[in-house]
């Protein structure tokens, strides 16, 4: 999948309270780099930063697949900037996924938040 073919799924997937204006960085083979934007004057909070997580846990599947489990550690506080997500999948086992996604505050310089998921495959308009 391509980069532009990533960014239209998301923007046609996701309810618009989950976009974040979202953009589709890097998408190769399975690791997939995105940006999120914060509003002016807005901040994160837990429940934006888990919209992000999910996001991009299923960006890594090709938005073909819903959360089952997640496990979250939050490292430090997100600063009021862009965050960076870096997501992959980790292994395949029939239908469950299990990946990984990294949040990074601007730049991936130190991670703030660490989210690791299973991943149940679906067809996409299902």
């Amino acid at each position: 999948m391509t980069e532009d073919e990533l960014q239209k799924i998301l923007e046609t997937a996701l309810p618009a309270a989950d976009l974040h204006d979202v953009f589709v960085e890097e998408c190769q083979d399975q690791d997939i780099r995105l940006r999120f934007s914060l509003k002016s004057g807005a901040s994160w909070s837990s429940a934006a930063l888990l919209s992000l997580v999910d996001t991009s846990l299923r960006a890594a599947t090709g938005m073909g697949a819903s959360l089952s489990h997640l496990t979250v550690t939050v490292l430090r506080a997100p600063h009021e900037a862009d965050v960076i997500a870096l997501s992959r999948v980790i292994s395949r086992s029939g239908e469950t996924v299990h990946a990984e996604a990294w949040l990074f505050s601007h730049a991936v310089v130190e991670p703030m938040l660490h989210a690791t998921g299973s991943l149940v495959r679906r067809p996409l308009h299902a």
